[in-house]
Order: C-alpha cells, then structure tokens, then sequence
C-alpha cells in the first residue's frame, strides 16, 4: 500500500519524505506553523517556518527560537516536497500548509475561515487532491451573521451599559478575536480599555492593523475612569479578583459557542455575541467544495458526524484523525 504523503503521529503530522511535522505537538526538528495559537505553536522545535507575519506572534508567546518566514505562496522544497503557505483567514499571519510530491497535491488547512474580516488576509481556496479540515463548528446549527452586524449590536450593547454608568466587559481570546473587535470597531472608538494579556498581545500586532485606541488596566487606573467604557478581557479573567474593580458591570462573550444559551449559561455570561474566528458549517463545505479535494481528513471538533455528511451527502472519500488541536479556545490564558 502506498504510504501517504502526510502522515498523523503521535507527535503531529508528518511527511516523512522531508522530515517535515506541521504544527507538531510534540518536539521535532523542523516544525511548519500554521498560525500562532497555543494550540499549533509550541515550544521545544529545533525550527519553526512560517509565515512572516506569525513570527512576531510566535516570537512574543515562545522566546529566542529559530524561526523563518515566507511569502504567501512562496515555495521551497526539501527532498522534492514541495511546501508553501496560503491564507487562512483565521486570524493575523495564519496560513494553510500546501504539500507537492509528484503531482500529488495535499493541503492542510489549520484553522480557517471563509468570512473576510477586514484584518487578516481572506481566506484562499488551494487546489488540492487531499484535504485536512478543522470541523470546530461542523454542525447546521452554526450559521454565522455577517461581522458588521454583530459589531453593530456589541456597540448597541456598550451604549446601553454607558447610559447607565456600567461598564461593559467583552470576554474575547487574546490572539485573534480581541484584535478583530478592536479592528471592526475602529480607529475612533473609545473609551476601549484592556486586560494585560489583551493588551501585550495588541503592542505586538499593531504594526499590522488599525485598531481601536486601546487603554491598559492597572492597578493605578482609577475605579471611576471604567465606568460605562468597553472592556475587552480573556475569558480566564471572568470570575477573578481582576473584575472586583469594575463593578458595577455587565459580561459578554464573543463566541461562536454563544449560538447556544446553554453555553452562554456555562459561561455565566450576561449577554452572547455570535462571532468566531472558524467557518460555520456552510463554510467548512464552501471551502472543501473550492479545494475539489476528493479526499478530506477532518479533524478536531465535530469532525465525526462532519465525515459521515462528506461521505453520504457529498460522496467523498472522508474520514476522521485525532490531533491535540483544541478548537475555539486555541489553548489560550492569561499569560503572555
């Protein structure tokens, strides 16, 4: 039986003909990165590629690596393999994987999605004849809104909270979603201020997008500055000793999970906002269906009942592989 181009290991997935792991979980020698979420980008390679603008990000969160970018679409080839890098859309610096080994063509997406959100680069559909896909939101039942109205309503949220004196906190991952809010809320809104995670996150990406003026938190910052102004936090902050100087206040999450209140009950939320860096399910099928892969592996969240839809509806040759990728929530804290 031939052996496949990549391959799923116990330390991440390989092509053995380069000795090349992409987003390896697992220390290896030389590691291809497809974005900088905790998830993908560990510690202990001996070297990362990947996309230039990921390296700040992967140089902030992992210290004095050794570490190269690429163009998007640049190629370079170890042992006749063929690898390069296309937008993935997810968030800033995030890439697909392209593998090419005499005509046999492999992608692999990294967490995507097909909505442009004016920040990072879109999404693009590369031709392949195997596909590795996330399934996080691999469901009918997740539909995203489109970006400007769910921005519209947070800043509807926000103006409520202010009229009355409370401030509003907006639970948002610090690489990623939380520069995506400051981005589609522009240049001009304020008062925005920021929990440190957010914040050192934000000094690092803001050469490379317009954001919304942004105002640390310290211990310094008076009580009465952070009410009825908008708060961007980790999730991990909710419930901490961080939050006793903002009352009063209202919570919100920005989550692709909040489709369900049974998740925005969880997370002891006031108020949910529909907004994910990954593709819904119309999306996920989008982005295949543009590849014109025959073969997709789906990893990753409902990558079961994912598979089984490719197979009976759409007729394809897909199955499921297991990964340490975490999904929404992309291994995200408080430290940075």
């Amino acid at each position: 039986m031939k052996k496949p181009l990549l391959e799923f290991t116990d330390r991440g997935i390989y092509c053995s003909r380069a000795n090349v792991y992409i987003d390896p979980w697992k220390p290896v020698e030389n590691a291809l990165i497809s974005h900088g979420h905790a998830d993908h980008s560990r510690a202990g390679h001996k070297k990362y590629i990947t996309h230039h603008r990921n390296l700040p990000i992967i140089r902030h969160r992992l210290g004095a690596i050794d570490a190269s970018g690429m163009e998007w679409g640049e190629t370079f080839s170890r042992n006749g393999v063929v690898f390069s890098f296309h937008p993935a859309g997810h968030i800033i610096g995030s890439s697909q994987v392209r593998v090419e080994y005499r005509g046999e063509v492999w992608v692999f997406s990294g967490d995507y999605k097909t909505e442009s959100d004016g920040l990072c680069e879109p999404f693009e559909p590369v031709r392949c004849d195997s596909f590795i896909t996330e399934c996080t939101f691999g469901l009918p039942a997740f539909s995203w809104q489109p970006q400007e109205e769910v921005l519209s309503d947070i800043k509807a949220w926000h103006a409520t909270n202010q009229a009355v004196g409370k401030t509003s906190v907006l639970f948002a991952y610090s690489l990623g979603k939380a520069q995506r809010l400051l981005a589609g809320l522009g240049p001009d809104y304020e008062p925005v201020y920021t929990h440190g995670a957010i914040e050192n996150m934000t000094e690092v990406l803001r050469p490379l997008g317009a954001f919304a003026p942004t105002r640390r938190i310290t211990r310094e910052t008076p009580s009465d500055a952070l009410k009825g102004a908008l708060v961007i936090a980790p999730p991990s902050a909710h419930g901490s000793t961080w939050m006793r100087k903002l009352v009063p206040y209202e919570t919100a999450a920005a989550s692709g999970w909040m489709t369900f209140r049974g998740a925005r009950r969880r997370r002891a939320v006031d108020r949910g906002f529909v907004l994910s860096d990954h593709s819904d399910w119309e999306g996920l099928l989008s982005a295949i269906d543009a590849t014109g892969a025959t073969c997709v592996i789906c990893t990753h969240g409902y990558s079961d009942i994912f598979s089984r839809y490719l197979r009976e509806v759409k007729g394809l040759d897909a199955r499921t592989e297991a990964t340490q990728y975490e999904g929404e929530g992309n291994g995200e804290s408080t430290v940075e």
